[in-house]
């Protein structure tokens, strides 16, 4: 049995933020919430993570997290970069920033040949969830011909809101066997001045949402056979008409048009555990406060490299 990868996003500015989120450090000994992250992943049972990023952050990446992280698990990088697109597109001249998280898991196709997960680098996902990614990677269900078999964990959508500005979500539906039936990227998501929670569908009309949607944080779960789906997906997003110069090809995107075309079966996991990111800067002293917390309970040591967990 092939033992899970963790693939990690970690290619975002940060415009919101004011930085480079992804290595800020968050924890009471200067942990990032990556080195949470990772911890769990390894409990959970995953060897391997790579790390997308950009081919610019690489060594303020390797400094404050990669090197030291390299000494508990196997660590690889991958770039994610504009002018990785399939033969025959060219990058627009008015193209400022990358296609998406997509994008990014297409540009980490060299470097893992295992069943895997893909998180955000900027969101703190509890070890429930990453125990229940691993043990869907280690035995997924059987699919037929070419398709292949994923799994999202999904939270209770008004527990993932942020008190300093809108974020996005991928609202989900899914039948009583946990199987998911529609995700839809959803933008600027907020509660409005009487606490109804809103947001923007593609086409730009305003959803009013329910404070129990389930919601995808961006942690999936897919076999590697997605990679041989992915050139083609890319080729199709490119040639579909969207603006290329500011379009986006996002994981919601694709997972969505996968299911619906049989491509793909994709089971929702409800996480149980804590949940919470940084969007904006003055999310950060409420991530501090929470890990703070989840140390002081015992839930993680402090520094949390003092002792190392099985390879």
């Amino acid at each position: 049995m092939e033992t899970p990868t963790l693939l990690v996003l970690a290619a975002g500015m940060g415009s919101r933020y004011g930085g480079l989120k992804q290595i800020d450090p968050m924890g009471p000994a200067d942990e990032t919430i990556l080195d949470y992250s990772i911890w769990d992943a390894i409990d959970a049972g995953f060897r391997k993570v790579v790390f997308v990023i950009r081919e610019e952050f690489e060594d303020a990446f390797r400094l404050a997290l990669g090197d030291r992280i390299s000494e508990h698990v196997e660590v690889a990088y991958a770039f994610q970069c504009m002018h990785d697109l399939p033969s025959g597109f060219e990058v627009p001249a008015a193209r400022l920033k990358p296609w998406g998280t997509a994008h990014a898991v297409f540009s980490a196709r060299e470097q893992i040949t295992s069943p895997f997960a893909v998180i955000n680098a900027d969101d703190f996902y509890g070890r429930d969830a990453y125990m229940k990614a691993a043990e869907f990677l280690c035995a997924p269900p059987e699919v037929t011909g070419e398709a292949s078999a994923c799994c999202l964990v999904a939270y209770t959508l008004g527990k993932t809101l942020s008190d300093h500005g809108e974020v996005n979500r991928g609202i989900t539906s899914q039948t009583v066997d946990e199987e998911l039936e529609l995700v839809e990227e959803i933008t600027g998501i907020a509660r409005n001045d009487s606490g109804r929670i809103e947001g923007f569908a593609s086409d730009g009309t305003t959803r009013v949402l329910s404070e129990n949607a389930a919601a995808s944080m961006n942690f999936w779960g897919f076999s590697p056979r997605l990679f041989d789906q992915l050139d083609d997906q890319l080729t199709a997003f490119l040639a579909s008409g969207v603006d290329l110069d500011s379009a986006e090809w996002h994981i919601p995107t694709l997972v969505d048009l996968l299911v619906r075309q049989g491509k793909a079966s994709c089971r929702v996991l409800s996480s149980t555990g804590n949940w919470f990111g940084v969007t904006h800067r003055k999310d950060k002293p409420l991530v501090m406060n929470a890990i703070a917390r989840l140390v002081s309970e015992g839930e993680y040591p402090s520094p949390l490299w003092e002792i190392s967990l099985p390879r």
